[in-house]
């Protein structure tokens, strides 16, 4: 399956690392670096005047080595909140190698947009984002996805509340997929990932590619507001440094995400406040007070949402993307021959 995916991300190495689709974050100057570093890059857009900027950025930095019609790299969609017909002129346009989706309403949807994606842009791949075994199933059974990229527990931002580590997820979904006739169908792993060991240990449950979301974050390409990233580089011990809930989606006014998801950030004051049994409206005062003030809510007040994966504790230092890339591939094959030669 990892053949499957090469043949049409023809400029990226093997192993396959992708950036995460980090909304607001992964723009163009982060997706271009990790695409010319052999991975494949990803820009995360929220908006459609967002994606066109993006994509943009990306095109000129791609501009030298870009081969074919499309651009060697991948956009990432939030059905629930883009307008469907306000994207497909701009994909039209770009031609990006992937459109990987996530968050439909329901997952019916996925079959929608995937249909008139293809239509526009016939060059592209559909990527679809999940986090259950079941809804994996069912997505590669109706919107006949090219890949999916299976998100575990782990993952810092958005994803489905119910869920496990894709320690588990990941082998149990290769078995009902060869149950059902769908193990020709890539799968990529995403959470916690945020080194070579993540990384091997992922390829050894049967991964074709990895995701890596909150290792970017201390990326120098990355989008970051100024406090965030200190934040992230900060943090130790993502078992207790971060947590899931719901109160993140709330914390600005009522949650507008589908009912199946939650998010992973960083412990806030906000949800301390929230243990304490604080009313949501008096948490939401004081929230939306720090994030118009000085600091934005990431210096002493601590208010503002902070989007990490429990692997938080890992992500220490700032580099380039490339960096990361070039880091992550060539531990992986140095961990496998290492855990190899320990049995």
């Amino acid at each position: 399956m990892a053949e499957t995916l090469r043949s049409h991300l023809h400029w990226t190495s093997s192993p396959l690392i992708v950036n995460a689709a980090m909304g607001g974050f992964a723009g163009g100057r982060l997706a271009a670096a990790v695409t010319r570093a052999g991975g494949l890059g990803v820009i995360g857009a929220v908006m459609a005047n967002d994606l066109e900027k993006e994509l943009g950025i990306a095109a000129e930095a791609l501009k030298p080595t870009q081969k074919g019609d499309i651009i060697p790299i991948g956009v990432g969609l939030l059905p629930f909140i883009v307008q469907l017909d306000s994207v497909l002129p701009i994909l039209q346009r770009y031609r990006p190698a992937v459109v990987w989706l996530f968050a439909a309403k329901e997952l019916t949807d996925y079959s929608i947009w995937a249909a008139k994606i293809r239509r526009v842009s016939p060059e592209s791949r559909i990527w679809i984002q999940t986090g259950t075994v079941s809804a994996a199933l069912k997505i590669a059974q109706s919107a006949k996805p090219d890949a999916l990229i299976l998100q575990g527990a782990d993952a810092g931002g958005h994803g489905f509340e119910r869920g496990a580590s894709i320690v588990s997820l990941l082998p149990e979904a290769t078995d009902v997929f060869k149950a059902n006739g769908l193990d020709n169908t890539p799968l990529l792993a995403s959470g916690g990932i945020a080194d070579a060991r993540g990384a091997a240990a992922a390829f050894a449950l049967g991964a074709s590619g990895v995701v890596l979301g909150t290792r970017f974050l201390a990326a120098n390409e990355t989008n970051a507001p100024p406090g965030y990233r200190e934040l992230v580089l900060a943090a130790r011990d993502g078992a207790q440094a971060t947590v899931r809930s719901k109160l993140f989606d709330n914390v600005k006014g009522p949650n507008i995400w589908p009912e199946a998801y939650d998010g992973r950030s960083l412990v806030t004051e906000s949800y301390n406040d929230h243990v304490r049994g604080v009313d949501i409206d008096q948490v939401r005062e004081v929230h939306n007070k720090a994030v118009t003030g000085e600091d934005s809510g990431y210096g002493k007040t601590n208010r503002a949402n902070v989007w990490a994966g429990s692997g938080v504790g890992l992500v220490n230092k700032l580099e380039d993307a490339a960096d990361i890339v070039e880091e992550v591939r060539s531990g992986v094959t140095q961990i496998l021959n290492s855990t190899n030669a320990r049995l």
